[in-house]
């Protein structure tokens, strides 16, 4: 079902119809000569390709964006106290709103920096929240909580800049709000937990498929672009390598790579795009990691299910935005369930991320459906089960003509002195029709997100 056509949205076509429609392929020029590229991998190969973009914006009219804004940072907050819980006294386990289990068995825990406190306690400097619209209730959903390295907010900002000079004509006569402050405001976030020294984005290279996103980010923010391999550890402190010989101590590293390969000698001894010892300085506390080590245990999906009792929990609220109905095969109640209704399910590998590891029940082979009921049995902490959302189709302008794609939103959130939402956020959209997997990995487009105000 396609999303109706809000006052917001009425105006953004009663524009459009009078537009130069000429000039669309210029998006496209601008990309390419900017080379903004999302990669893909596939089977093994690299595949370097421009994002597919449409010129079509998602509009959320200000009053719906305002109640989103409150609930997302109502959510990241609650999932910085909850991290940095599970890293100290684990109230949250003893209590028993978490089973133990569910913690020491998540793929993205790490017991060896228990006791570790980060620059001013914030573990949640970029959070990356997905979010879908529900077309039954009307209501926005909340799919997934990427708290490690979530990609993707340079897109809209890139394209915003493009659509400003292209099409001046929405902007002089919409009131969209801004977003080109978000490289100040990360700016800021860094230099507040900045433990003395340069800013840097920590990249693993040009074949990661964010990496114009790296480079982008190092532009905004003025910090600088840097591999591995440019910086050093001396005495427990980082130092920054530049062209002299010279040595420059970092202060903030916004890494922009997974745990995994972050430090050699921590992690994976192959890993050759990480800082050797650099965990050691971040439990001397001697440099900020953005986002910090260990925060892939609040991306578990099987962790996601608890979030809304975090809320309460750590902030005493009530939660301001759902989560989609989720079933834990842990519990013996839920298992009955799933298993009763796997036709009609989502299932997902709680350690897996960018839209693999989903099972759609309905689409299962009787083989597969045995297979996976075996799995569950075999492992049921490995899985959880939702409901499918029906969420929105939003009008995307593809080679075909203007067609209805399935769409998400991801929202970015930063968190510093201040937490604070972009005031728009990256559309996803699938590029075949009935596809509910948006993700950009998955092959999907994207579009700008516009918060109008009538």
């Amino acid at each position: 079902m396609i999303e109706p056509v809000s006052a917001e949205l009425q105006k953004f076509y009663d524009i459009f119809e009078s537009i130069d429609k000429s000039k669309i392929p210029e998006f496209k020029d601008f990309l390419e000569a900017n080379a903004v590229n999302f990669n893909l991998f596939k089977e093994g190969s690299f595949i370097e390709r421009s994002f597919p973009f449409d010129m079509i914006p998602r509009i959320i009219p200000k009053k719906e964006f305002d109640h989103l804004e409150a609930g997302i940072i109502q959510r990241v907050k609650a999932l910085n106290a909850f991290l940095n819980d599970i890293y100290g006294e684990q109230r949250i386990v003893k209590d028993g709103i978490v089973p133990r289990e569910y913690i020491d068995s998540a793929v993205g825990f790490l017991p060896s920096f228990m006791g570790v406190v980060p620059s001013k306690g914030i573990r949640t400097h970029i959070s990356g929240i997905d979010l879908v619209k529900d077309s039954v209730s009307g209501e926005w959903v909340i799919l997934e909580d990427n708290l490690r390295v979530p990609s993707g907010v340079s897109y809209p900002l890139t394209i915003r800049r493009a659509f400003r000079h292209t099409y001046p004509e929405f902007f002089e006569s919409m009131k969209i709000s801004k977003i080109k402050q978000y490289g100040d405001e990360l700016k800021a976030a860094m230099d507040y937990v900045n433990t003395g020294g340069l800013n840097v984005i920590l990249t693993p290279g040009r074949y990661n498929s964010a990496y114009y996103e790296h480079s982008y980010l190092a532009k905004i923010t003025g910090a600088t672009l840097a591999l591995g391999e440019d910086l050093i550890v001396e005495n427990e402190e980082v130092f920054l390598c530049v062209y002299n010989g010279e040595r420059k101590r970092v202060g903030a590293i916004y890494r922009r790579l997974d745990d995994d390969f972050l430090d050699p000698e921590e992690f994976d001894k192959e890993s050759l795009i990480g800082v050797p010892h650099l965990a050691s300085v971040y439990r001397a506390g001697n440099v900020a990691i953005m986002n910090s080590i260990g925060n892939g245990v609040a991306d578990d999906k099987g962790i996601y299910y608890f979030v809304p009792q975090m809320v309460k929990y750590y902030l005493d609220e009530e939660p301001l935005l759902k989560n989609a109905p989720t079933y834990l095969p842990y519990y013996e109640k839920d298992r009955e369930y799933v298993l009763a209704n796997i036709d009609k399910l989502v299932i997902k590998d709680v350690a897996e991320a960018g839209g693999y590891g989903v099972l759609f029940g309905n689409r299962l082979t009787p083989d597969e459906r045995a297979n996976i009921i075996e799995m569950i049995l075999e492992n049921p902490r490995r899985f959880i089960a939702q409901e499918v959302i029906e969420f929105y189709d939003l009008p995307c302008m593809l080679e075909e003509g203007i067609l209805p794609r399935k769409a998400d939103l991801r929202a970015y959130v930063i968190y510093g002195e201040e937490v604070s939402v972009s005031m728009g956020g990256l559309t996803r959209y699938a590029m075949e029709e009935g596809n509910y997997l948006v993700n950009s990995s998955q092959g999907g487009g994207f579009k700008d997100t516009w918060v109008v105000e009538l």
